[in-house]
């Protein structure tokens, strides 16, 4: 499910990544927050399993303002979790796994993809 609290797990998850990347440029960026920037129906069983992605808006950087778009990219496992009503925080890899998270601070956009 996607919601507040989804939202706000996410957001602590972010800031653990953040804290295992070694580039100077982005020392000392945290998120302050997540908010779910799209249409009710973009959360949606069908338009996620469409898609197989979602976008939210992230608020990132050294004073957790700096406005970045977040795509969540739906893995087999979350689909299937969302797809029934299942919790899918499970589905957010460990933040010391590499390749799941993904941040260009050029473009402010962040990639997340799910297990």
């Amino acid at each position: 499910m996607i919601d507040i609290s989804f939202c706000e797990f996410l957001e602590y998850e972010i800031c653990k990544a953040l804290k295992t990347f070694d580039h100077e440029e982005i020392k000392g960026f945290w998120c302050d927050g997540i908010l779910m920037s799209q249409p009710a129906y973009s959360y949606s069983h069908k338009f996620v399993n469409d898609n197989r992605e979602v976008n939210f808006t992230a608020f990132i950087g050294e004073d957790g303002q700096q406005e970045y778009e977040l795509i969540l990219k739906f893995g087999k496992k979350a689909l299937s979790r969302f797809a029934r009503n299942l919790d899918i925080e499970c589905c957010i890899p460990n933040s010391e796994e590499s390749e799941w998270f993904s941040i260009d601070i050029g473009l402010n956009k962040v990639e997340i993809q799910l297990h």
